[in-house]
């Protein structure tokens, strides 16, 4: 199979840049699904039910959230009517929702995804993300039920995201980390098959400070006063990414590539 997973898409200029480009790539690429993080659609702070529709509608074939999934309130009931918004694992025993969903490609093919929240340096606690993974993966043996399995790990730590690549090797297609915006230069397949970058960036403007309007951040790092609320910034966006190629019998990654296209950032395609 040939994958697409898209990072943390931020405000108008993320949304813009999918709407425009995806069913392009999804053409040129020939790719058979489709994922993207959906975390700061809207206004950089979670993803309303209208944006959601703007990026289903645009190609993705699965919307992944974070820890900001119901920033946006109306997705406390949106998520209950659209299987193809999936929020993690861990948020709450109580949320809405589910933190993972076997999906059918458009070539038939099974896919999973699934999304855990990182503890280290996060503002809330979460439960711990090993312990809510591992049941979905014994669930799914890797080859079988699934073609592929994809899982998002939504943390701010490097080696928290490592130590989920490394503890999934075997038993995931792709783990991928998002949430910190910056896309990282670690893309490799460890040893049993697995697809592993720590960050898979923002889909958004980089003439920024990850993705937020310049000047209300900086004023708070050098004043240590805040102003204004953080707004996005509106550039032209960066669509950034992974791309994977699966062995459909195995459900192993043969093949991983960073995505980086428009924007600011150097390209980087399949």
């Amino acid at each position: 199979m040939k994958i697409l997973f898209l990072g943390d898409v931020m405000g108008r200029a993320g949304r813009r840049a999918i709407t425009e480009n995806l069913a392009r790539l999804r053409r040129d690429w020939k790719l058979d699904f489709v994922v993207v993080n959906g975390e700061n659609a809207t206004g950089g702070m979670g993803l309303s039910g209208a944006h959601a529709k703007t990026l289903l509608d645009a190609g993705a074939d699965c919307l992944t959230l974070g820890d900001h999934a119901f920033d946006q309130k109306d997705m406390l009931s949106f998520i209950e009517q659209e299987p193809r918004v999936i929020r993690p694992l861990n948020f709450s025993k109580n949320a809405p929702g589910k933190g993972a969903k076997l999906f059918t490609a458009q070539n038939g093919k099974k896919v999973l995804v699934t999304q855990a929240l990182g503890q280290v340096f996060m503002k809330r606690p979460f439960d711990d993300p090993f312990s809510a993974l591992g049941p979905v993966l014994k669930t799914h043996p890797l080859g079988g039920m699934a073609q592929a399995i994809i899982v998002d790990m939504h943390c701010e730590a490097t080696s928290e995201k490592m130590a989920m690549g490394h503890w999934c090797d075997g038993r995931a297609s792709l783990v991928v980390g998002t949430h910190t915006h910056v896309p990282t230069a670690d893309a490799m397949i460890l040893p049993g098959g697995t697809a592993y970058l720590s960050d898979a960036g923002m889909c958004g403007d980089y003439h920024s400070v990850i993705g937020m309007d310049k000047a209300e951040p900086l004023r708070r790092f050098i004043t240590g006063m805040p102003r204004e609320r953080f707004t996005p910034a509106n550039g032209e966006a960066t669509l950034s990414g992974v791309y994977i190629e699966t062995d459909d019998r195995t459900g192993r990654a043969t093949r991983i590539v960073p995505v980086r296209e428009g924007g600011a950032l150097q390209t980087s395609t399949p």
